[in-house]
Formats: structure tokens, C-alpha cells, sequence
């Protein structure tokens, strides 16, 4: 009895030891683990201190925590060109047999050509412009599910990873903080908002509701006796550049307190400029893809994001000097 009595302590003992190391592990675990330590992620850390600190002069509510992300190029990759281009390529493809005029006609001529970069020279308004050729007359419903199955199989052509290991794990880390220190995020992006919401929720925890992006007209009808929502082949709003802003009014309605974007087209100034006329404190940060070895390195003819974040003091996050681990599947390393 004696011996069962303090085999019962000692495996109670235990219990406690290890729970209490758990909890002290979880107090102690770095959120942004795959930051490195220096100015962009104190930068951070401190901004997020301040603005969640009761009695602070930079005090936020959390209804004023608001934070908006670009997509491409911000939360993952759009290398060798974005991904809702692959999407909209298959689909050309598929369609091409029944539509001879493509030959001729731009942004379809190029894409069927293989010359990408022609058939993008239109920018995100020649994405949008592909997607609604390819699927007007589905229903939303229909459009959705075509996304939700392709995702899942679809890879990267460079890495072979699907796409939605291509998302860029500091900051989905990132939005995790964020969302822990009672923020919401939302992605604003010049993608379709059709094609990232079925899926932004499963990779980066942000729901349908808090996306914002490009769209195309849709109109009601009744089929089959049911209500629907059928995509027409007609622009209703580019969330690009200037239109950042304006996407935010009105799906948002409040300025964030923190914008990130990426260096690629100048897409994103507008938004992180909105970002840091709040009369509060505010962010803003840059993604430079600075980093052949585990990305794509690349920049804008004009350097105009880089000039912008200069001048306005806006944090640049260097992917070849601030993030230890750019993918999750990629081996970390304690610095790079």
C-alpha cells in the first residue's frame, strides 16, 4: 500500500512538474521565431506593447486594432507570377478549344503563348479581366468550389510545394501575434476576392469577411427554384493601388493602425500611407524580396515603395536579413 501511495505521489508530482513547465514554455516562447532579433522586429514588438498597454498615451481599443495585409508577395509568394494566375492560366487552357478568338486577342493571345509577362502588362484590371472571361455565368457557389479544388492540388513550379506552403511563415506568425494582442486582420489585396476567400481562413486564420480585394459584377437570380449569385464578365472594383483605400472605406469602415505591403509595383504606398494618417500611433511595413537563395529577388524599375518607405520612415523588412525562415518547409537556421 505504501508503495502504491507513493507511486501515486510521485506521478502526481510529475504531472505538476510538467504542466508547470509547459506553461512556463508557452510564457517563453517567442511568437516571432522565425524574426531575427534587430530594429524590424523590436520594432515590432514595441509598437504592439504601446498600443495594448491600459494608460499608454499611444493606447488603442481593440476596435481600433486594425491591421491590413496585402497578399502577393506580402503573406506569400508571387513568383514566377501570382498564383491566382496559375489558377486562371488552367482555365484558359481548358477553354481555349472553344474560343478560336483568343488567338488574337490580348490578355488570352499572350497567356496562350506562354509570354506571361505581356498578358500581365494590363496589371491586376487584365487579371481580373481573365478570371471573369473564364468563369462568367457560374455561380459564386460554383466559382468557389472550382478554387477550394484546385488549391488543394495545385503546386509551385520551382519548389513543388502546394500553394499554400508558399506563404511566407514569419508572417503568418505575424498575424498569430497579432491577433493574441486582440488586433483584427484583414487581407486588402488586388487579387480576387473571390478566389482568396475560400481558403485565406485555413492558412492564415483570417476569415471570408476580412478579405478585401478585386471583383467582378455578379447579379441575383433564381435557379432551380434556389437564390444565386451569378459572376458576369464585368469589372466592379480593382483593389489596387489607389483603390487600397478605398476598399478599405468601404468593406472596413476604419483606418488601420497597421499596413504591410511589399516592394513589387508601388501597389501598396497608397494603403500604407492611408495606414499612417490615423491620428494614432501606427506601422507600416515594406517586404523587400532581397533574397535570391530562398526567394526571388526583385525590385521596381523606379524603386518607388523603397523611396516611399524612406521617406515616410517606414519599416523595410528585409527577407535576407530579418527572417530567419522564409518557408515552412524549408530547414531553419538560428541566423542568416
Amino acid at each position: 500500500m505504501k508503495t502504491t501511495h507513493k507511486q501515486n505521489l510521485l506521478a502526481s508530482v510529475l504531472v505538476c512538474a510538467l504542466a508547470l513547465a509547459a506553461t512556463v514554455a508557452r510564457a517563453t516562447a517567442d511568437p516571432l521565431a522565425s524574426w531575427n532579433d534587430g530594429a524590424t522586429k523590436k520594432s515590432i514588438t514595441d509598437f504592439v506593447a504601446k498600443v495594448t498597454k491600459e494608460g499608454s498615451a499611444d493606447f488603442a481599443p481593440p476596435n481600433e486594432r486594425i491591421a491590413t495585409f496585402d497578399n502577393d508577395g506580402t503573406l506569400w509568394c508571387e513568383k514566377p507570377m501570382p498564383i491566382q494566375l496559375f489558377f486562371a492560366l488552367d482555365r484558359v487552357k481548358e477553354l481555349a478549344p472553344q474560343h478560336p478568338e483568343w488567338k488574337d486577342k490580348e490578355p488570352f493571345a499572350s497567356l496562350l503563348k506562354g509570354d506571361v509577362k505581356a498578358a500581365m502588362a494590363g496589371g491586376e484590371h487584365a487579371l481580373l479581366e481573365i478570371v471573369m472571361a473564364t468563369h462568367a455565368g457560374m455561380t459564386v457557389g460554383e466559382f468557389e468550389k472550382m478554387v477550394k479544388d484546385w488549391i488543394a492540388t495545385a503546386k509551385h513550379p520551382t519548389t513543388k510545394q502546394p500553394f499554400t506552403k508558399m506563404v511566407y511563415q514569419p508572417m503568418v506568425e505575424l498575424l498569430a501575434y497579432l491577433r493574441a494582442n486582440g488586433f483584427k486582420t484583414f487581407i486588402v489585396s488586388g487579387g480576387g476576392i473571390e478566389f482568396m476567400r475560400p481558403w485565406t481562413e485555413g492558412v492564415y486564420g483570417i476569415p471570408p469577411e476580412q478579405v478585401v480585394g478585386s471583383s467582378g459584377k455578379t447579379k441575383y437570380e433564381m435557379r432551380d427554384g434556389k437564390p444565386v449569385l451569378v459572376k458576369l464578365a464585368e469589372v466592379n472594383f480593382i483593389d489596387d493601388k489607389e483603390g487600397k483605400p478605398v476598399g478599405i472605406n468601404q468593406h472596413i469602415g476604419r483606418k488601420p493602425v497597421l499596413s504591410a505591403g511589399n516592394v513589387f509595383s508601388g501597389g501598396d504606398i497608397a494603403m500604407l500611407t492611408y495606414c499612417q494618417s490615423h491620428p494614432g500611433a501606427t506601422l507600416q511595413l515594406m517586404v523587400n524580396h532581397d533574397d535570391a537563395a530562398r526567394e526571388f529577388a526583385y525590385a521596381e524599375p523606379d524603386n518607388a515603395s523603397l523611396k516611399a518607405a524612406a521617406t515616410n520612415g517606414w519599416n523595410v523588412v528585409s527577407m535576407k536579413d530579418d527572417w530567419k525562415q522564409i518557408f515552412a518547409f524549408e530547414k531553419s537556421s538560428t541566423t542568416h
